[in-house]
């Protein structure tokens, strides 16, 4: 403590179980500072994972279609998971098989870049698929 306080520095207690316990001399206040800095630093670098929602219909057509893949590539690339929606309207509730195919062929295309984290499910009048990219 004489030393630190001739150095008008703090004696902070490093690991106070060990034996004996570990003391550092240093300016706590700046410490402080940097740990501070450090962790803002961290937060400003990480990166929040959102779902993106994609929707569709069991008979969409072809153009539509690409346009739709080619917004989920877009999306993976930026890191973030698909939702893949399917709605079924009126009577195409009776060919749930197509919604089924179309996911299908979904998982097909995206199979090298996203893997499938919940596979396709009925819930209600609609069918969802939740994709997520491979790191």
């Amino acid at each position: 403590m004489d030393i630190a306080l001739d150095a008008g520095l703090d004696l902070v207690e490093i690991q106070p179980n060990a034996n004996p316990p570990v003391c550092k001399i240093l300016d706590y206040g700046r410490y402080k500072y940097q740990a501070q800095k450090k962790a803002a630093e961290a937060r400003k670098k990480q990166k929040t994972v959102e779902i993106k929602e994609i929707k569709m219909r069991p008979n969409i057509d072809t153009h539509d279609y690409e346009v739709k893949m080619k917004n989920m590539l877009r999306f993976f690339n930026d890191g973030d998971k698909v939702k893949v929606t399917l709605r079924f309207r009126g009577r195409e509730m009776a060919h749930q098989d197509l919604g089924m195919n179309l996911l299908n062929k979904v998982r097909e295309e995206t199979s090298e870049i996203a893997k499938v984290e919940s596979s396709p499910k009925l819930e209600g009048r609609q069918m969802v698929m939740v994709l997520a990219p491979i790191k």
